[in-house]
């Protein structure tokens, strides 16, 4: 494979079947993304991807295109296209819009989900306790998407859900990395169990509050090492 590339000789992101093929194209390549397995600024080069996923060129342009929309891929002048460069100043932005809706989310939930929604929320969150213990990257995706789909579905606003899907889009590069340390990973399972005790406890504002915390707490820690990388 050309040098310079994001793909390594692997198969593991290979497309199984057809039905929802552009979907299945732009999820692997967005789990790879958030995951770092294609890191920022890494090239992707058509022809290497096609053999990796399995597909054709029109089903990975497709994919590309939305992940170009989504800000996850950038395409640099006589450079072709590669993962897109979250700076310092762009995560910023990201997690402000984030705490925003996560905190109208939180109160939207603590006043409207039901108690099974209650339960499953609480039982996310554990299920991401056994993950941080022996972290994976793919599965910790797996299951922040979980547990914000379940927030989202008991908060009850479409509109609100549909521009949070969005911001966690560009977020997703930015989790894996807020939780790299031990110390950030213990912290965000306590900030989540307190988070959850204030949703059942339908204490809007202090669901709002904690909300707030945890994303506060998770841009200075991805803050933290973006300045790292940079200096």
């Amino acid at each position: 494979m050309a040098a310079g590339g994001a793909v390594a000789d692997d198969l593991s992101l290979r497309v199984q079947s057809l039905p929802g093929l552009r979907e299945q194209v732009t999820e692997r390549l967005r789990t790879a993304i958030a995951t770092g397995r294609f890191p920022p600024g890494a090239r992707l080069v058509e022809r290497e991807l096609c053999a990796l996923l399995g597909v054709s060129r029109t089903s990975l342009r497709e994919a590309l295109r939305e992940l170009q929309a989504d800000g996850l891929v950038t395409l640099q002048p006589n450079k072709g296209l590669s993962v897109a460069i979250v700076t310092a100043e762009i995560a910023r932005s990201i997690y402000e819009v984030r705490a925003m809706l996560e905190g109208l989310a939180a109160r939207l939930f603590a006043r409207n989900a039901s108690a099974a929604q209650i339960a499953a929320i609480g039982a996310s969150v554990e299920r991401l306790a056994d993950i941080y213990a022996a972290f994976d990257a793919e599965a910790f995706i797996a299951a922040k998407a979980e547990f914000y789909e379940i927030l989202l579905e008991g908060a009850g606003n479409p509109v609100a859900a549909d521009m949070l899907r969005r911001v966690h889009t560009r977020v997703s590069q930015l989790r894996v990395v807020s939780v790299s340390s031990p110390e950030r990973a213990a912290q965000s399972l306590a900030e989540l169990r307190a988070f959850v005790a204030a949703l059942a406890a339908r204490d809007e504002q202090r669901a709002w509050q904690l909300c707030l915390a945890h994303v506060k707490a998770a841009a200075e820690a991805a803050l933290k090492v973006i300045r790292a990388g940079q200096a």
